[in-house]
C-alpha cells in the first residue's frame, strides 16, 4: 500500500491488521463481524441501502445549502495545520473532506461508517491522500488513545444503539485540548417526531447529550438548538 490516507490510518490503529482489507477503497475492519450491537430499524436499513445512501447524500447536501445551522463548525474545531480529524458516521464523506481541507496539505481526516454503500459513495467522491475511510463500529473505535485533534458527528448518534459508548470512544481518541462537535435532530418541546422512534431512531431530550459531554469530563460544553437541530460542543481538558 502506498503512502495514502489509508496507510496513515493504519499507523493510528490500536491493532492494525496484518493483511488490511482495502479492496473497496476503504479499510474494512468489520468484514462479516456480527458481534456488536447494530441498529436494525427501518430508517437505518434505508440509509444503508444503495438507493438510500444516494438519497441521503443528496438530502444532506441540499440541507446544508439551505440551513446554515446544520453546517459543521469547522472553524470552531480549530484543527491545527497538519492535524488529524475524525468524522464518525461519515456517510458520503463530504464533511470528512471539509475537515481535511481545514487541516491543510499535511493534515489527515478519517471518516468512519458501518454502511458499505455509504462508504462506496464516500470513496468515489472524496478519497485521496488526505482523506480516508474505514468501515468500523462507532461504539468501539479502532484507534489508539489521543490520536485526533478534532472529532465530529452529524445526524448519526440518533441511530447508534449505545450513544454513550460512541461518545466515550470519541473522547478517548481525542487529544488533550481537542474539540468535539456533535449534531443530532431533536423533536423539540412538542415531541414532534417521536413517532419516528418506531423506525429505529433515538431522539435526545433537551440537554441529554450535553449532560453526556459533562459526565465524560469535557469542558466548555455548549448546547444550541435551531428548530429541530441541536449542536453540542465541548473540549477535552
Amino acid at each position: 500500500m502506498t503512502d495514502t490516507a489509508l496507510q496513515r490510518a493504519l499507523d493510528l490503529l490500536t491493532d492494525p491488521p496484518a493483511d488490511p482489507d482495502v479492496g473497496k477503497g476503504y479499510l474494512d475492519l468489520l468484514g462479516r463481524d456480527e458481534s456488536t450491537p447494530k441498529n436494525t430499524g427501518a430508517i437505518q436499513k434505508a440509509w444503508a441501502s444503495p438507493v438510500g445512501s444516494m438519497l441521503y447524500d443528496r438530502a444532506q447536501l441540499l440541507n446544508r445549502r439551505l440551513i446554515a445551522a446544520s453546517r459543521p463548525p469547522i472553524d470552531w474545531l480549530r484543527i491545527p495545520a497538519g492535524g488529524t480529524a475524525l468524522d464518525v458516521g461519515c456517510g458520503p464523506g463530504n464533511i470528512t473532506a471539509a475537515l481535511a481541507r481545514a487541516a491543510g496539505p499535511d493534515g489527515l481526516a478519517l471518516g468512519v461508517d458501518i454502511s458499505e454503500p455509504m462508504l462506496a459513495r464516500a470513496v468515489q467522491a472524496e478519497a485521496g491522500r488526505q482523506v480516508g475511510f474505514l468501515r468500523a463500529d462507532a461504539q468501539r473505535l479502532p484507534f489508539r488513545d489521543e490520536t485526533f485533534d478534532a472529532a465530529t458527528s452529524l445526524a448519526v448518534f440518533q441511530l447508534i444503539p449505545d450513544p454513550v459508548a460512541a461518545l466515550s470512544e470519541m473522547v478517548r481518541v481525542l487529544r488533550p485540548g481537542g474539540r468535539i462537535a456533535i449534531m443530532v435532530p431533536t423533536p423539540g418541546p412538542a415531541n414532534s417526531f417521536a413517532f419516528l422512534a418506531r423506525g429505529g431512531a433515538r431522539w435526545f431530550a433537551e440537554d441529554e447529550l450535553g449532560d453526556m459531554f459533562e459526565t465524560l469530563g469535557l469542558t466548555g460544553v455548549r448546547t444550541k438548538t435551531h428548530g429541530f437541530i441541536e449542536w453540542v460542543r465541548g473540549q477535552r481538558p
